[in-house]
């Protein structure tokens, strides 16, 4: 029996869930052999999952945060040694910055390029990126920064990106002097929305506000990207204004322009990371989960990505959550044969927060009970 659930969001991480759901396994089948996953689609908890998954370490870095000053930061290195998990929002991310000093005209990524670094400097030749949950708009120019490439100004002056602000200036890009390690790494990036770096979808004007700016900022950063698009097309050779590149406040288009990365699906990156399919082969039922079910899972959520691949097993596929806002018929056409939640009577959603480990220990072993007497 695999368990292969995500993190449940604002209650438990993915390990935690894996853990309750054996809990509730065992009570019912002390005997029988389980296989824990613990999974991400790319956002939280990508770096604890893999590392968790592949017997691979935490490394801990202090580095830049979003507003200049120095943050307690962390990326994974997992288990094959060579490869490093970093999560950007663990050093460009919004939870990094209050409220009251949210502004993505001044926020950089320069933090995730020094993690970059780092795991150059442990001996690590590819690198697998989580992109979201930032707090910057710079398109990922900060980052550039870290690794050695120089913007210029019109007059050939070299300047410092600080932020989606200072896009304005830049005229051209020189990356003679990115770290030589990166033309050996492959780069591979977990990113699940569509948005182009520019236009009324783009970064600035469907996450700047959560960031902080207002709509005299959301127009000038705009202007701000639409500049950084004509000076990497003109120094560097590249079109970076396409469908995923809004990601991260832009930190997508950074990756294919100074990385040369790969945009990837993060659920699909994940479970090849982890062997995903060597692992389940033989297995005869999988447990999976979200925190929600609902209309946004069908496209590339865990429990989705995960009952893909267990139809190529004939494996069926149980899921949990905390919430279900979906149609039977549309998630069980997806491959999930059956799925519950765990909340068994009306309570708010702080008792339901409090109650996770427990509700996910008693609904699932009624589950096994059932399981079992069909299999008998």
């Amino acid at each position: 029996m695999v368990i292969a659930p995500d993190n449940f969001k604002d209650s438990l991480s993915a390990i935690k869930v894996a853990s309750n759901i054996e809990l509730g396994i065992r009570e019912v089948s002390p005997e029988v052999r389980i296989e824990k996953i613990p999974l991400s689609d790319g956002g939280d908890g990508l770096v604890e999952s893999l590392v968790w998954s592949t017997n691979g370490k935490m490394i801990e870095k202090k580095v830049t945060g979003p507003l200049g000053t120095t943050v307690d930061a962390f990326y994974g290195i997992l288990g094959d040694e060579n490869t490093a998990v970093i999560e950007m929002a663990a050093a460009s991310g919004l939870q990094l910055v209050s409220k009251e000093k949210r502004d993505a005209s001044i926020t950089t990524t320069y933090g995730t390029g020094e993690l970059i670094i780092d795991a150059l400097d442990n001996g690590c030749n590819k690198l697998i990126l989580g992109v979201g949950g930032s707090a910057t708009n710079d398109g990922g120019a900060g980052m550039a920064m870290a690794l050695g490439a120089i913007f210029y100004d019109k007059k050939g002056k070299a300047i410092e990106i600080k932020g989606g602000k200072d896009l304005a200036d830049l005229d051209s890009i020189d990356t003679a002097g990115v770290d030589d390690r990166m033309k050996k790494v492959e780069v591979l990036a977990a990113c699940d929305v569509n948005n182009p770096l520019t236009g009324s979808n783009g970064a600035t004007y469907i996450y700047g506000p959560q960031k902080g700016a207002d709509k005299k900022t959301l127009d000038i950063l705009e202007e701000n990207l639409k500049n950084y698009v004509k000076v990497i097309k003109k120094s560097l050779e590249k079109e970076v204004d396409f469908p995923g590149a809004g990601a991260g406040g832009g930190f997508g288009a950074g990756i294919y322009a100074f990385l040369d990365g790969k945009l990837m699906s993060g659920i699909d990156l994940v479970l090849d990371a982890v062997e995903f399919e060597k692992k389940i082969d033989d297995a005869d039922l999988i447990i999976t989960g979200e925190g929600k079910l609902d209309d946004q899972s069908i496209f590339g959520k865990v429990p989705v990505g995960v009952s893909k691949r267990a139809k190529k097993y004939n494996i069926p596929v149980i899921a949990l959550a905390g919430e279900t806002n979906i149609s039977g018929d549309q998630i069980n056409k997806e491959g999930i044969d059956a799925y519950f939640s765990i909340i068994n009577s009306p309570m708010t959603l702080d008792e339901a927060l409090r109650q996770t480990p427990l509700l996910i220990e008693e609904t699932i072993s009624q589950i096994i009970r059932l399981y079992n007497i069909c299999n008998t």
